[in-house]
């Protein structure tokens, strides 16, 4: 599917896209660990399989993520927004135990986070250039590019 491709649904054309942060509860330097952001990764391809939404573009800093997602109607930006940090965290707890050590009361996401719809053109554009340039030495990754 293209950055600016139309989608399709039954009786429905739509592009809806959302730009979400989310932080590790107390601004936990955890994202420095290459492996919690492969997890990551794998995680949100699952979940991409699972709800039909795609992760369009991620870029992590030290203690916050990026999340640049497209999405079907039937979800609403609050329920992507509880999927993805409820799913990400419960997997990440599964396959890296010592988190939990980093991490006193078992929660990995801070409450809260940052949600904005993000309409193609510039403004995706610069979001997308944006969510490129995060802390981690300017590193983006691009999910689409894996599945």
């Amino acid at each position: 599917m293209e950055e600016n491709e139309l989608c399709k649904s039954a009786h429905k054309v739509f592009r809806i896209k959302y730009h979400f942060v989310f932080c590790i509860k107390y601004r936990k330097d955890l994202f420095l660990n290459e492996n919690y952001i492969e997890t990551i990764k794998k995680i949100c391809i699952d979940i991409s399989d699972r709800y039909h939404v795609k992760f369009e573009t991620i870029g992590f800093d030290k203690d916050h993520v990026h999340f640049m997602i497209q999405s079907v109607p039937k979800y609403s930006a609050s329920k992507i927004f509880q999927v993805v940090k409820s799913v990400t965290a419960i997997e990440l707890f599964k396959r890296h135990k010592e988190i939990k050590e980093d991490l006193y009361g078992g929660e990995f996401w801070s409450d809260g986070g940052y949600v904005a719809t993000v309409g193609e053109g510039v403004n995706a554009d610069v979001i997308r250039s944006y969510i490129a340039k995060q802390g981690r030495k300017a590193e983006q990754l691009k999910l689409f590019e894996f599945i």
